[in-house]
């Protein structure tokens, strides 16, 4: 009798001591940068995007040594970075001669010069066999092309999109651009003055799109489609993620990045603070559901 209740008193004691682990940690950002050495990633498709641009030197190594670490970690395949530089982007350049875990492809895009139309276009292979479909595109003169009747021949980069996502046979569809796509929190109201960000919206839902990152700093969910903004380097606003048009997520992501994870039924975004912590995720499934 002695030596059960014995027994049942360290059990008790480990169950509390547990348990406020449990309640100090509980909500608290998940550094994943560390794991357990026999702890397995699973097989499938990760990738990271980021905003790129100037930043001071110190701002910017620390950045870039966080995502050496994650890239390395979770073997990431490609970065996907918005700038209007395209590959003369400092981040990209810094990156791929010093950090020998990002010397994989990056994806960057670029304001459009003269009348070439698009940024890149890519198809990845994941290794569960679905196929993930990037499409680089100048944002802000393919807003300008919505304003107008889609028809018109002065749409070039709005039709190259729409025949490009015409063709497309691909599980996920991803567009990425560097100006912003959608109108964050206190800003919301001026979305009735901006006819052509619904004009695109449409498009997207239209033909499929599942993701678009760009450069807001906000990440919401509009129907079928997830508006994801990469974290900026300026501290002037804070980051704020919305499911259902409510606010499940504010506060400083600056100088951060994300972190994708593509499977074949969902892509999770781990939204990474530059202390290599997850402040947040969400998971996007087939058919446009999100959840957290």
């Amino acid at each position: 009798m002695e030596k059960t209740s014995w027994a049942c008193t360290i059990i008790t004691q480990v169950s509390l001591c547990c348990a406020l682990y449990l309640a100090i940690n509980l909500g608290q950002p998940q550094n994943f940068v560390y794991r357990q050495r026999n702890e397995k990633i699973p097989l499938d498709l990760y990738f990271i995007s980021v905003t790129g641009g100037f930043r001071p030197l110190e701002q910017q190594t620390k950045l870039l040594k966080q995502m050496e670490k994650v890239a390395r970690i979770y073997k990431a395949r490609f970065v996907v970075n918005s700038s209007e530089l395209g590959e003369d982007d400092p981040l990209e350049q810094n990156a791929t001669r010093h950090f020998s875990s990002l010397k994989v492809p990056w994806h960057t895009t670029r304001a459009s010069k003269g009348h070439e139309v698009g940024c890149f276009h890519e198809k990845i292979k994941t290794p569960n066999g679905s196929m993930l479909e990037i499409i680089g595109v100048d944002i802000e003169l393919l807003q300008d092309s919505a304003s107008a009747r889609i028809s018109s021949n002065n749409n070039t980069q709005l039709q190259w999109l729409i025949k490009t996502l015409e063709a497309s046979t691909s599980n996920w569809r991803m567009i990425v651009g560097y100006h912003p796509l959608v109108v964050c929190g206190e800003d919301k109201k001026k979305m009735e003055a901006e006819p052509n960000l619904e004009s695109l919206h449409r498009v997207f839902q239209r033909f499929g799109v599942n993701a678009c990152l760009s450069g807001q700093h906000c990440s919401i969910h509009e129907g079928s489609v997830a508006y994801i903004g990469n974290p900026s380097p300026m501290k002037s606003k804070s980051y704020s993620i919305s499911l259902n048009r409510k606010t499940v997520f504010s506060g400083e992501l600056v100088n951060g990045f994300l972190l994708h994870r593509v499977s074949s039924l969902q892509i999770v975004t781990y939204f990474v603070t530059s202390a290599g912590e997850v402040a947040y995720r969400t998971v996007l499934q087939q058919w446009g559901r999100e959840v957290i």
